[in-house]
């Protein structure tokens, strides 16, 4: 009942604010406000607010959400567990050769120089960056500090 009183001072307090807002001349924002201020009193009569409080104000309506909690909970723990593979007795499943699809990992990428950038024509070596000496990976961007004065 009191869900009820409260839905409908809530569409009637819209339609006021709707009804100052048509009176300044801006319809289409008064139009809004009123689609938006009948909702609540749509909900009352269609028995949704009743509905949804005897919903949220039963305490066996929440243990049942709790039991549902508590079993989406298990069933989670028990899919990382057999992920991990840490089942106690139990046999692990084959593992998929891999073969670059899915996230079995362990694959090799069809071309690893792909990603690596290109310097030139290709007709010197690159430098991979475990042989260049660990100061010279900044010498760039130091260059590009000191000419802005940085």
């Amino acid at each position: 009942m009191l869900a009820e009183t409260i839905c409908s001072a809530v569409a009637a307090a819209g339609l006021g604010i709707a009804a100052l807002t048509a009176y300044r001349k801006r319809f289409l924002a008064a139009t809004r406000i009123a689609a938006y201020s009948l909702v609540p009193l749509g909900l009352v009569m269609t028995g949704v607010v009743q509905w949804a409080s005897g919903i949220v104000f039963k305490p066996t309506v929440w243990i049942g959400f709790g039991v549902l909690g508590l079993a989406w909970l298990l069933f989670m723990t028990t899919r990382a567990v057999e992920r991990r593979g840490l089942g106690a007795g139990e046999k692990p499943a084959k593992e998929p050769k891999a073969t670059g699809k899915g996230r079995g990992g362990g694959a090799q990428a069809v071309a690893p120089a792909a990603s690596a950038p290109s310097l030139g024509g290709g007709t010197r070596p690159q430098a991979t960056p475990a042989a260049s000496a660990p100061g010279e990976d900044f010498s760039d961007i130091e260059a590009i500090l000191k000419k802005h004065g940085i």
